[in-house]
């Protein structure tokens, strides 16, 4: 049964150089309206979580939440669904230090005119912050990574950084932990706490 995961999956395969008819009919069949393009698996992870918590399906509303893999893939994948593709409205999260990729690659894409909301650093430094170092560290204690921590701010590397910028390290050391977390941070958010990049992300879909 195709769904919105067979979709995001015949999109990356056309995007790797494969077939675009797969995507294109699964597009039809499922009334894909909208692409959110995410630079990884961890934003993806986020914004369903955020989605979740406010009683949104955004496969059925016709949204495909779509990790591209990295930054410089913004104007492939751009190509691909915006106008010159598959019509698709295209919206998503970007850092701001990679903000002129995704302008240049909107730019040749025909898409410039697309909205993306910009973090400060990446999302996850969004989210520590919004949460603050303390509960962060409860966070992580509570899953069981308080030890991993600890080892990881005694390292020479880490010294001189800031907590909030060890604790975004940690985060990117092992893999699918930073999947992990950005379901766990945003699950923790109060209400009206939430990142304004990832809140107007969510709002504008």
């Amino acid at each position: 049964m195709a769904d919105m995961g067979s979709f995001r999956e015949a999109v990356s395969a056309w995007a790797a150089g494969g077939p675009g008819d797969p995507a294109r009919e699964l597009a039809t069949r499922l009334s894909v309206r909208t692409a959110v393009l995410l630079e990884g698996p961890s934003d993806a992870a986020a914004v369903g979580a955020l989605a979740a918590s406010r009683g949104r399906d955004l496969a059925a509303e016709g949204v495909c939440v779509l990790p591209m893999g990295g930054a410089m893939s913004i104007g492939r994948f751009a190509g691909l669904l915006g106008s010159p593709g598959l019509g698709l409205r295209l919206t998503g999260l970007c850092d701001e230090a990679e903000r002129h990729y995704y302008a240049r690659g909107l730019e040749r894409a025909g898409a410039a005119e697309q909205e993306f909301f910009v973090c400060a650093a990446d999302l996850e430094d969004e989210l520590i912050r919004a949460l603050g170092v303390g509960r962060v560290e409860e966070l992580v204690r509570g899953e069981g990574d308080l030890r991993a921590l600890r080892t990881f701010m005694g390292q020479p590397a880490q010294r001189g950084r800031t907590a909030q910028q060890q604790l975004r390290r940690f985060l990117g050391t092992k893999k699918g932990r930073k999947i992990h977390y950005g379901r766990v941070l945003v699950e923790a958010l109060d209400p009206d706490g939430v990142p304004a990049p990832l809140d107007n992300l969510l709002a504008s879909l």
